[in-house]
């Protein structure tokens, strides 16, 4: 079997305790209960919070809902793509590319499951009597139920290595802030298993529980920027950017005159930058290494590290040299964005770009961060910091040895030298060559470039044409991704975007883009957590949101005003809606399953006429199989009124469709729309047109 199941060491631990938790009250979302969970002490209130005995409840979770699908033969421990041959007699898709027929959720661990057990009214750290009310791994096992109900085949967690807490974001810090390229946040440990097992048991266990449900686990790496006091500052202080710490206050994104706002750098406009009287400002406020700065109180604070290992070594360089390492800042020239005042950039190179020499005057310049020296894609120095980039290179490998993860994004990867990228990028598939890698390229145009360099798929920018389907931005999307070259994210919303239930058109929207998602030609379904339950205010205002974006919930709600990125948050599991979209994603997530070799060959698709370029319509077909002249069922009609307000009587041009299938017939049935009874018939006139009645925002998927 290989190795010891962490997954049924956990079930044990929670069925030994199981007395502990009679009597005690402690709620869960009954959203979270999708394997019947059957013990006489359960209690379920109308507004849809469940009573339960925690150990009862997660033990049972594991017992009779995921083990119930394992095989002994099987090590769950390592990635799927190597059971793959032993579960279904074959060799796996080369390369990563599985990722194309997947359905992904993406999943901030300590934020998807956090919930107030004790219904005090907040999210503590620990209820009243001792449980975890922000996520943790162990709880999360409870949510593979609804996951694998909604049809996801693969998690894509925002990043679990341990984080700073010092100059942090908001009540916890942001999970991109890492303070340890190579341990788990800590937070994400539960308290139900004591010390029988460690934070790394249990994200053993719950990728166990994932992949005995054949659901793949990505992870998110940052190798570009990490916490201010990042563990690496001990050993190897000179991989960072200096600042006296008497000059933060003044510090930041310099202004370089005669240039536009949010511009990226160039060698043309490095003359221009470095002329900068700001520029110049800054790089003055720039110091050596404290290893440099004052040799014997460097030895003295690795002594003091080296004796208490809690302390906190940047702490100590502050107070005993009056330097810090400095924050980090946008690499566009202009940002009108403040200094990112948690993280900072890791010195990828050890001199200066090549094309900015010329312009560095001073011999004695200490390592700074500027523009150019950040943008490591565009300029790029003589001395790459080797030691550095085999550090980042094992980050992903270390995830696979340890816990077999499936696949990973790489974090401002398009921002890194290609030099580095294919060193990350290298041992992670010859570890396993399926392994699969999100590039984040927002850009339709980088594509072709993220596909070069090895990626599978890339984000896109669905997030931003989808909400706007009142300039037609939807259908652009939906359409013209079927033109790149890798697959994109369909996705109306992620993790750094406003929520698509905030935007006009609300749950219609929601329901729309979701289903065509589903169907989109070269689109990868993506669910962020939260869309499922109409969440209106966003995780983080990075991309595409104001600031004003965080204030979305009601004024009383608890949470108004809070992100999850750095909060501590509550999705609102118990909304009177909350069981309408997972009904939704277990239909249509059938129907793609059901058809997945139709839905993931671009040969299959073509666009379906629908009469005037205004017309909010859209259509989507697809031939089952690639069968152009068979029988009568071999077509999929996936049809949307694109109006997100208003009935629409929409017509549907398909006489192309009966020249291309002598035996078509001309009548269809209704495979699944919400707002109607399944298998309902339709009929086309004489010209095969086809008229249909769409409520606002509906979507019909019909098979001929």
């Amino acid at each position: 079997m290989g190795k010891e199941s962490k997954l049924i060491k956990l079930m044990n631990i929670l069925k030994k305790k199981s007395k502990i938790g009679e009597g005690i009250s402690y709620a869960v979302p009954d959203l979270w209960n999708c394997f019947d969970y059957s013990s006489k002490e359960s209690n379920c209130r109308e507004d849809g919070v469940l009573f339960v005995n925690p150990y009862d409840f997660y033990s049972e979770c594991i017992e009779k809902y995921i083990l119930k699908s394992r095989k002994s033969s099987i090590d769950y421990s390592k990635s799927l793509s190597k059971n793959v041959a032993t579960v279904n007699g074959s060799v796996g898709v080369i390369g990563g590319d599985w990722i194309k027929s997947s359905i992904i959720y993406s999943m901030q661990i300590r934020t998807s499951t956090s919930w107030d057990h004790d219904l005090d009214g907040y999210l503590s750290d620990y209820s009243a009597n001792g449980f975890k009310e922000t996520g943790t791994f162990v709880k999360s096992i409870a949510l593979l139920p609804l996951l694998k109900k909604m049809g996801i085949t693969a998690l894509y967690l925002l990043p679990i290595s341990q984080h700073s807490y010092k100059y942090k974001k908001g009540e916890l810090g942001s999970p991109y802030a890492v303070k340890d390229f190579f341990a788990l946040d800590e937070e994400l440990k539960d308290p139900m298993t004591g010390d029988e097992m460690t934070v790394e048991d249990e994200f053993s266990a719950f990728i166990e529980g994932c992949h005995i449900l054949d659901i793949r686990v990505m992870i998110d790496i940052i190798p570009r920027t990490c916490s201010r006091d990042n563990n690496l500052i001990l050993t190897h202080p000179y991989w960072f950017y200096w600042i006296n710490l008497e000059e933060v206050s003044e510090y930041g994104p310099p202004r370089v005159e005669s240039i536009g706002q949010n511009v990226k750098p160039s060698e043309e406009l490095l003359p221009l930058m470095y002329q900068s009287e700001n520029v110049k400002s800054l790089l003055k406020k720039f110091t050596v290494s404290p290893d440099k700065y004052d040799a014997v109180k460097w030895r003295e604070i690795q002594t003091m590290c080296a004796v208490n290992p809690r302390l906190n070594v940047l702490d100590l360089i502050e107070e005993y040299m009056g330097i810090t390492t400095a924050p980090a800042f946008s690499d566009c020239i202009n940002d009108p964005q403040a200094p990112w005042e948690d993280v900072t950039y890791l010195r990828l190179y050890l001199d200066t770009p090549t094309a900015s020499k010329r312009y560095m005057k001073d011999i004695n310049q200490p390592p700074y961060i500027l523009n150019d020296t950040i943008k490591c894609n565009l300029f790029q120095g003589n001395e790459p910091n080797e030691a550095l980039w085999s550090v980042l290179a094992d980050i992903i490998p270390y995830y696979q040895r340890n816990f077999g993860i499936d696949g990973a994004r790489i974090d401002m990867g398009h921002a890194l030298p290609q030099d580095l990228v294919e060193m990350i990028m290298r041992m992670p598939r010859a570890i396993d060559k399926d392994f699969s890698f999100i590039a984040e390229e927002l850009v339709d145009l980088g594509a072709a470039a993220a596909k070069k360099m090895g990626y599978n798929m890339i984000i896109g920018d669905g997030f931003y044409k989808e909400p706007r389907w009142q300039e037609h931005k939807i259908h652009g999307f939906i359409y013209d991704s079927r033109n790149l070259v890798c697959p994109v994210f369909a996705a109306g919303e992620i993790a750094d975007s406003s929520r698509l239930a905030a935007r006009y058109g609300g749950k219609n929207l929601v329901k729309c883009a979701t289903m065509l998602n589903h169907f989109m030609p070269n689109g990868i379904p993506f669910i962020n957590s939260g869309l499922e339950l109409y969440e209106t205010q966003p995780m983080n205002t990075g991309l595409d949101a104001t600031s004003e974006e965080r204030y979305r919930l009601d004024i009383n709600d608890k949470y108004y005003g809070k992100l999850a990125f750095f909060d501590k948050y509550q999705l609102h599991w118990n909304n009177k809606d909350r069981w309408e979209m997972p009904g939704i994603l277990s239909n249509i997530s059938k129907i793609r399953e059901e058809y997945k070799d139709t839905f993931t060959n671009l040969d299959n698709f073509f666009p379906v006429s629908c009469g005037d370029w205004s017309s909010p319509a859209i259509a989507l077909g697809w031939i089952i199989n690639g069968k152009r002249r068979c029988q009568r069922d071999n077509l999929i009609l996936v049809l949307a009124n694109a109006d997100m307000s208003n009935y629409r009587d929409l017509y549907f041009d398909l006489d192309g469709i009966r020249r291309e299938s002598y035996n078509a017939s001309r009548e269809a049935y209704l495979l699944y729309s919400p707002n109607e009874l399944s298998r309902y018939i339709y009929e086309f006139d004489d010209r095969w047109n086809l008229k249909l009645g769409f409520g606002p925002g509906e979507v019909k998927i019909i098979k001929m």
